[in-house]
């Protein structure tokens, strides 16, 4: 065999293996895709929100919101639902950047946040909150109106906070008596805490998922606190996922799915499971 032929079998060789490479570089692009050509729906959530949005101990997305974003995948069979537990600053961002389609976290609706993401018209949950009191004022103090008489002294809260809002309704709706409404930039949540305890305040403005994580639980950060204060339930916050702003025909389809899941009794059973009672009903 002379030169010549050798070199062309080794070019012919050479081609064969750069054409193999490349088709099978297709092949793992393509099944980067779904195989039917569905769209790819990226559902973020918060990894450590026990109960609404978490990673389980098996390293799976779980939680209440993360279950009914399940049962809703169930509903819309034209998308493919990807569910990536994340931090709220990469949740929040991300939604707003395109980075995830839609976000899940124990969401109320604020004026600001309606500005940067679509909200459904059906809320996803519900989250109570209330009032941290002293346990020797609880004889005087059983909910908002008697606080209001009681001195009205509340925790400061910033203006920005979903919570400003909840008191700043109340407000408007009890004009005669109102609660103390002072803003204030943010603080350590054991300082709010410790103003209580000690009169300067009497009362502090919280989820009760957080107080029961932050106080009531053997292993709560602030425990200590446990025989000196007591929770007040007040009423319930709708939450809601965010989507991102060119996500309003999704956020469309999202909202058929989740009323023939609350007409069909699923998101009732979902709140039974996770909550072990309706937190909707606090809504009412």
């Amino acid at each position: 065999m002379n030169i010549r032929k050798i070199g062309k079998l080794i070019t012919a060789g050479l081609l064969a293996g750069v054409l193999t490479v490349a088709a099978g570089c297709g092949g793992n692009k393509a099944a980067e895709k779904p195989a039917d050509g569905k769209k790819v729906i990226t559902v973020a959530h918060t990894n450590y929100y026990v109960p609404y949005d978490y990673v389980n101990e098996q390293g799976e997305s779980d939680g209440f919101e993360v279950a009914v974003m399940k049962e809703v995948a169930k509903k819309l069979p034209q998308y493919e639902f990807k569910f990536v537990p994340t931090s709220d600053d990469d949740l929040l961002i991300g939604v707003e950047s395109g980075k995830y389609n839609v976000g899940t976290k124990g969401i109320w609706i604020t004026d600001a946040r309606k500005k940067k993401y679509v909200f459904p018209k059906n809320n996803i949950g519900a989250s109570v909150i209330g009032l941290v009191i002293r346990k020797d004022t609880a004889n005087e103090i059983k909910d908002l109106p008697s606080f209001a008489q009681f001195s009205g002294k509340l925790v400061p809260i910033a203006p920005q906070d979903a919570r400003y809002m909840v008191i700043d309704s109340y407000n408007k709706e009890h004009q005669e008596k109102p609660i103390k409404l002072v803003s204030s930039e943010a603080f350590q949540i054991a300082d709010a805490y410790s103003w209580v305890m000690e009169g300067r305040y009497d009362g502090y403005l919280e989820v009760e998922l957080s107080y029961k994580n932050n106080i009531q639980k053997e292993d709560a950060p602030y425990h200590q606190f446990d025989d000196k204060l007591t929770y007040i339930r007040y009423k319930g916050i709708p939450t809601y996922p965010i989507f991102n702003k060119n996500e309003q025909q999704f956020a469309d389809e999202y909202d058929k799915a989740i009323e023939e899941l609350r007409s069909e009794g699923k998101i009732a059973e979902l709140e039974q499971k996770y909550f072990g009672e309706s937190l909707s009903s606090y809504l009412k």
